[in-house]
């Protein structure tokens, strides 16, 4: 048993000796919450606003202060003028240092009342029944649980915690150094302080978490963002796989039937061409896995994925489609046409039906213009609009048309630029390289 107390006695000793560095460092070393100033991200806009406001309550209750104060009957001293006007700049310091301040504020409600008390006048002494003499302190306690509140603010509950027991002791000495008040009793000051204390937690418990909301919400819109690139991605890659099987079969027909266009095909010629014939079809077999492991659950249906990938002959279709739908769109072509390759025709087709789906879908009462240039080195997509007639109704959804267009130019290497035109129209413009360019050096 005595050595079960010894053991308490002990741990009490230390926790004794290491109260100060705790205080220290929960109380003085370690920061308060940071607040972003004015032009940073995230600055409140209401800061200005309530420092304005805090500066014309404190200028009020530094009058009312100086009269609680001063004795009733005499002059307004200047100790008591200072000492409001003390208090009241450790208030509005609080937006700035909230720690510092409530060791100031705390530290002039210890002195503030005795030191007033004690220049009073010899024919006002403290005796009882004459405690009407002094002024009841309802501004000293509003002041004291205004810097309690903005320390609440910025820093966390057990800190907060801490400077509410120590204002209630600094209360509770005032009270046993002063004449007894008969307006103010030591449960006002419990009230004021836990109060002040309770309201200042609970905001910044609430600013904390809408701070986690909007992070949260970031992380969420750059997943979507992701998701939405990579979704994006793995339809151009289904749309591209029947190209790419068209090449890959005739490949494999072409080696196939290669021999039998030969007189006397030599034996080392068969198997070159047998050779090519089974890589051929390896490489389709590995094509339609790596389709089968891009098909996301929204994947087209079957006869979908076997019909015919569009390319520039179908734009005719695609263009009545559109103007069945009420929007009035023409189509013209610029220079020589000639074959493009599968992928360019698909993606620049995509990218006219993509432009145009925006137009209805952001400018319904808008005309549009489609221009195909055919170049040396590519073709050019350009779609553009008129300024609508009326502003469009907000459409729900992920809006990543613009981003599967940058997608389908980028995958062939090219460009996309986009943005608005002079009159108030809007501009899409894709350069889709074709990977050979045209010269006449070798011409005879």
């Amino acid at each position: 048993m005595g050595a079960v107390t010894s053991s308490r006695a002990v741990r009490a000793r230390a926790a004794v000796r290491r109260a100060p560095r705790a205080l220290y460092e929960e109380l003085w070393a370690a920061p308060a919450d940071r607040v972003p100033r004015m032009g940073e991200p995230n600055a409140p806009v209401w800061r200005p606003v309530f420092l304005v406001l805090l500066v014309l309550i404190a200028i009020g209750v530094t009058v009312i202060r100086t009269v609680e104060l001063t004795p009733y009957g005499t002059a307004v001293s200047g100790l008591a003028v200072l000492v409001a006007v003390a208090q009241s700049a450790a208030l509005v310091a609080g937006m700035i240092r909230p720690v510092g301040a409530w060791w100031a504020a705390t530290a002039l409600a210890i002195v503030s009342v005795p030191a007033t008390v004690a220049a009073a006048p010899p024919g006002h002494p403290p005796y009882p029944g004459l405690e009407f003499l002094y002024p009841s302190p309802f501004a000293g306690a509003a002041l004291q649980g205004g810097a309690l509140f903005l320390l609440a603010l910025r820093v966390r509950p057990r800190r907060a915690v801490a400077a509410l027991a120590i204002s209630l002791a600094a209360a509770l000495s005032v009270a046993l150094r002063t004449p007894p008040l008969p307006h103010v009793t030591p449960a006002v000051a419990v009230l004021v302080f836990t109060t002040s204390l309770v309201l200042g937690a609970a905001l910044r418990s609430l600013r904390l978490a809408r701070k986690d909301l909007v992070v949260q919400a970031e992380l969420t819109s750059e997943e979507r963002a992701r998701r939405t690139l990579l979704e994006e991605r793995n339809r151009i890659a289904r749309e591209l796989h029947d190209v790419v099987a068209h090449h890959m079969s005739v490949i494999s027909i072409q080696a196939q039937v290669a021999p039998h266009l030969v007189e006397h095909p030599t034996e080392e010629l068969r198997e070159n061409l047998t050779g090519i014939r089974e890589n051929a079809l390896e490489a389709l077999t590995e094509l339609r896995r790596v389709l089968g492991v891009l098909r996301s659950e929204d994947a087209p249906s079957q006869s979908a994925r076997h019909a015919p990938q569009p390319g520039l002959d179908g734009l005719d279709g695609l263009l009545a489609t559109v103007r069945s739908a009420g929007l009035a769109v023409t189509c013209s072509t610029t220079g020589d046409p000639r074959p493009l390759p599968p992928g360019v025709e698909l993606s620049a087709y995509r990218i006219v039906q993509e432009a145009l789906s925006n137009v209805m879908r952001h400018a319904p009462s808008a005309s549009a213009e489609v221009v195909i240039g055919h170049r040396p080195t590519g073709l050019t997509v350009r779609v553009v609009n008129s300024p609508p007639d009326r502003p469009a109704a907000p459409s729900p959804g992920v809006r990543h048309g613009l981003l599967g267009m940058r997608e389908r130019a980028a995958m062939l290497g090219g460009e996309l630029a986009t943005g608005p035109t002079p009159d108030g129209g809007w501009e899409v413009t894709a350069l889709l390289p074709t990977g050979t360019t045209e010269t006449t050096e070798d011409a005879p």
